[in-house]
């Protein structure tokens, strides 16, 4: 364990809704626990009680009249809920921290498909987090009508507030989501989710699993 490989890092996962993100994170977490790694797993909004219940008001299709501000504000309270609660904590103990969604959320719902400035929105987020960010970030790409056609088994009513956004919304974040792994090539792993499962886990463990532990 005093590899250095095996030190606590911070990994998010991000995607549009219906790209796949939890069957990553589901497999790195079965990686982890054979490797006997400790990590925790978190997601957004929500991972602590208060973020959960901020995550009910924002997902909440009744929360139809919600501003795109207060939108960006609880989001970002969420966020700093569990960071400082959850997050580093549990790095500063050692363990692996698996992110269903993180910062880059936010620039890419709020900013590129919201239409916020991305300037105004890091500021935000680098106050609310401390200036925490993953050390890798796990891109799911997929098109938005493959990730809808996945998301067709949930009726209507079983869909929040964001995944009933029109599809030139999704397209939007998509888009958002591929000029920040441009941006930052080094942080991002970008995988094609239009692959079969199988396919795409097994991309993920050589580009990842095995490059980052080599295991």
């Amino acid at each position: 364990m005093n590899d250095s490989r095996l030190r606590a890092k911070f990994i998010s996962f991000e995607g549009i809704d219906g790209c796949g993100k939890s069957t990553l994170m589901d497999r790195l977490a079965g990686w982890l626990t054979e490797a006997s790694i400790p990590y925790i797993r978190v997601r957004e909004p929500g991972g602590t009680p208060i973020g959960e219940k901020i995550r009910q008001i924002l997902l909440d299709p009744a929360s139809s009249e919600m501003t795109g501000r207060a939108e960006v504000l609880l989001y970002s309270a969420s966020r700093a809920q569990l960071t400082w609660q959850v997050i580093s904590p549990a790095m500063a103990k050692g363990a692996w921290v698996l992110a269903d969604r993180f910062v880059d959320a936010t620039f890419a719902y709020q900013g590129f498909a919201r239409g916020f400035d991305l300037e105004h929105l890091a500021m935000i987020q680098h106050w609310a987090t401390g200036g925490l960010m993953p050390d890798k970030t796990v891109l799911l790409d997929c098109d938005v009508d493959l990730a809808a056609s996945r998301l067709s088994g949930r009726d209507g009513a079983a869909r929040d507030r964001i995944e009933r956004e029109e599809s030139a919304f999704h397209r939007k974040v998509r888009e958002g989501y591929l000029a920040l792994a441009r941006k930052e090539p080094s942080r991002f792993l970008l995988l094609d989710g239009s692959m079969p499962l199988e396919e795409v886990v097994e991309d993920f463990r050589k580009r990842f699993w095995l490059a980052e532990i080599g295991r």
